[in-house]
């Protein structure tokens, strides 16, 4: 049998810390679903990225952004992606992870970094177009035998205007 510890701030409140125990359940017993799904339910069509010519997925991808933040899941690190990459690594793969089906609550949100999964892709795209010369350096200094890759620009300014969880975007 395995034991379960844990810690309660003393600084919060016995309301507070139930409402905390309480969303730990929800996460817990939820049933699962994926954001795809949510999607769909919510009646967005989400058509396979080859079955759109590159103006109606910019507009699609766009929808979705906006569809997502709706239900509270906001997405970063895409700077590195083209559109068409973008949308297709998404209905491929980051929308059908499952998620548990949590009860709505706007002080929540799910945050999909598409760099998150910390692979050796990720990392050399992070210190590639994200990571500035501080992180480079910190990196090298624990992993002093990794092969940084030279700094580049990414090729694509789509993440500032990204809708987040505290600032919604207006236009495109």
């Amino acid at each position: 049998m395995r034991k379960a510890f844990s810690w309660t701030s003393n600084r919060l409140t016995a309301e507070e810390q139930d409402e905390f125990w309480q969303r730990v359940f929800e996460y817990e017993t939820a049933p699962m679903t994926t954001h795809f799904q949510q999607l769909v339910d919510a009646g967005l069509e989400l058509p396979a990225p080859q079955a759109m010519d590159d103006a109606t997925l910019f507009s699609k991808l766009w929808t979705v952004f906006d569809a997502l933040a709706d239900i509270g899941v906001f997405v970063t690190s895409t700077n590195h992606l083209s559109d068409r990459d973008l949308y297709t690594v998404l209905w491929q793969r980051v929308l059908l992870d499952e998620v548990p089906l949590l009860p709505d609550d706007p002080r929540a949100a799910w945050h999909i970094d598409l760099l998150g999964g910390w692979s050796e892709d990720d990392i050399a795209t992070f210190m590639k177009y994200y990571a500035d010369e501080d992180e480079r350096q910190r990196w090298l200094a624990d992993f002093s035998d990794y092969d940084m890759p030279s700094h580049e620009d990414p090729p694509y300014d789509r993440d500032r205007h990204l809708p987040t969880p505290y600032v919604m975007r207006e236009t495109h």
